[in-house]
């Protein structure tokens, strides 16, 4: 009576565990030697790339400073985002990004569409010499771009709304500083679309009182001059033509007073009222120099450069043993010889 075929099927599959075993075993020196060197290698490596300097280094430390921005999506008096996109003639432009004109847009879309804009792009590029610093000869322009968005990394959180930017580099400190720099214009490029209004009446209202003082001060100065110029005239009959001088000067001067007092009172208004509503863009956190590396973690690609090169000899040893059983099998050579005519 023939065997019970579950029976024989779990004596192959024991026979097979033990046939891939004894392949292990038999090409065990292989695959130590093969893990051994490449685990040696890679730490080597690594040891070796800390020891150079980091221009030198094939894989140098990495540094990645952030800064914290905070954006208001909310609708507030501030104005909306779209008015302000359309009024600007960024509506076409910020649609080809995916940010809808519409009532559908929020500030922090417009941040992440403008980090990426060639306008901030090109600044930080030329500000910074990244062409020379990066050596890029073939399109410059068009590939110091592509290199910087690699590095500048952008990310909302919508449950704080926080808006971080983060760069890596080599050297700290300079990341540190193109960090701070896009930040700083990047708050220029808010203030310029004026998408905050309380800020652009504020920078107006200071622009007009400005303005209102130093009139005040002309006039005064020319009053001053005029009452002067009165006491110690000769002539009697000029006489009445300096005297009508002064009153109208004294009357643009209190005219220009009584600007500048409504201005003033204006001012302080509108700094009552941004107290008590949340800015559309406010910093929170420049970047700081970092003296902690953000990467590439060493212990990790020691680790992985390991496993993997244990497999790849697992793979050879292998691929070594159905070698060697072809080469010992007359109908397979024979198969391969005839193949060869």
């Amino acid at each position: 009576m023939d065997e019970n075929p579950s029976i024989q099927d779990e004596k192959d599959d024991e026979i097979s565990l033990i046939d891939l075993f004894a392949v292990l075993l038999k090409h065990k020196l292989l695959i130590i030697l093969v893990t051994g060197i490449a685990m040696i290698g890679v730490v080597l490596a690594s040891i070796i790339s800390l020891k150079l300097p980091p221009e030198k280094s094939f894989l140098p430390n990495e540094y990645t400073p952030q800064a914290e921005m905070l954006i208001n999506d909310s609708s507030s008096a501030s104005g909306g985002l779209s008015a302000a996109l359309n009024a600007s003639g960024l509506g076409s432009l910020a649609g080809l990004a995916g940010i809808s004109a519409g009532g559908g847009s929020s500030n922090s879309a417009l941040a992440e569409y403008l980090i990426n804009s060639n306008t901030i792009l090109d600044a930080i590029v030329d500000q910074f010499g990244l062409i020379e610093k990066w050596e890029i000869e073939k399109s410059p322009r068009a590939a110091s771009r592509d290199a910087l968005k690699k590095a500048l990394v952008s990310d909302y959180d919508s449950s704080t709304g926080i808006f971080t930017i983060k760069f890596s580099d080599i050297d700290p400190a300079f990341a540190c500083d193109v960090i701070n720099f896009t930040v700083d214009i990047l708050e220029k490029r808010f203030n310029e679309l004026g998408i905050d209004k309380n800020k652009l009446e504020e920078q107006n209202l200071k622009e007009n009182i400005q303005t209102a003082y130093d009139n005040i001060v002309s006039l005064q100065k020319q009053t001053q001059r005029l009452e002067q110029s009165v006491s110690n005239i000769y002539n009697p009959n000029s006489a009445p033509s300096v005297m009508l001088d002064s009153a109208l000067l004294k009357m643009e001067l209190s005219a220009q007073e009584q600007i500048y007092g409504q201005l003033k009172v204006q001012y302080e208004t509108l700094k009552v009222s941004m107290a008590s509503e949340k800015p559309v863009f406010q910093i929170v956190e420049y970047a700081e120099i970092p003296d902690r590396k953000s990467g590439p973690s060493r212990g990790k690609l020691c680790i992985i450069v390991t496993f993997a090169a244990f497999f790849i000899s697992v793979f050879l040893a292998f691929a070594i043993n159905a070698v060697e059983n072809i080469k010992k099998d007359p109908e397979a050579m024979a198969k391969l010889k005839a193949s060869k005519k």
